[in-house]
């Protein structure tokens, strides 16, 4: 059974490159699901888009995940870590934020991640918008600040991932695995 191991925190700190450079050497890798929605959107012009209609972009963000994590089981045999670029939690925390619930609820029945989750922290000289990302840095500090809160709750534990290059994020990714 894999291992899925969640890069989450704050949008716009490194964590697709980081996942990024984990794929170039050969991990297993998941890209975030929100980029893959608003891309969708954007080519085809639905409303599935954060700042048109953010309760139906969580909604698909947690269904997409949740088939992510269901294709990755039945595709991948063994003990094999798999790092996900935002997920299930994300997504349950938005609709959380949007008063559809709280997260536990929303996250029952669905898998679990290892219980080390890799937290991004607010990285304003790396922090950009573009077509995909239009919120500001604000929006993203208070993205990350429910994210970071909620983590205990939610039965995790997390790994602040240090501000360095990419690699050096993920040898840090990499060593605390092997360590878990």
């Amino acid at each position: 059974m894999p291992r899925f191991f969640l890069l989450t925190g704050c949008s716009g700190a490194g964590k697709s490159t980081t996942l990024d450079t984990l794929s170039a050497r050969g991990a297993e890798t998941l890209t975030e699901p929100g980029r893959r929605i608003v891309q969708r959107e954007q080519a085809r012009g639905g409303p599935a888009l954060p700042w048109v209609d953010m309760q139906l972009f969580a909604d698909t963000a947690l269904a997409l995940s949740a088939g992510d994590l269901h294709d990755a089981k039945t595709q991948l045999a063994g003990d094999v870590p798999v790092f996900c670029d935002r997920g299930l939690i994300d997504a349950a925390l938005a609709l959380e934020r949007l008063g559809s619930g709280n997260a536990e609820t929303i996250l029952a029945g669905h898998p679990r991640y290892e219980d080390t989750v890799f937290l991004f922290e607010p990285w304003p000289e790396l922090y950009r918008t573009d077509a995909e990302r239009q919120h500001g840095f604000d929006a993203a500090l208070d993205e990350y600040e429910s994210i970071a809160s909620a983590l205990p709750r939610l039965g995790y534990t997390a790994l602040v991932v240090p501000q360095r290059t990419p690699e050096q994020r993920a040898d840090f990714v990499l060593s605390a695995i092997e360590h878990a």
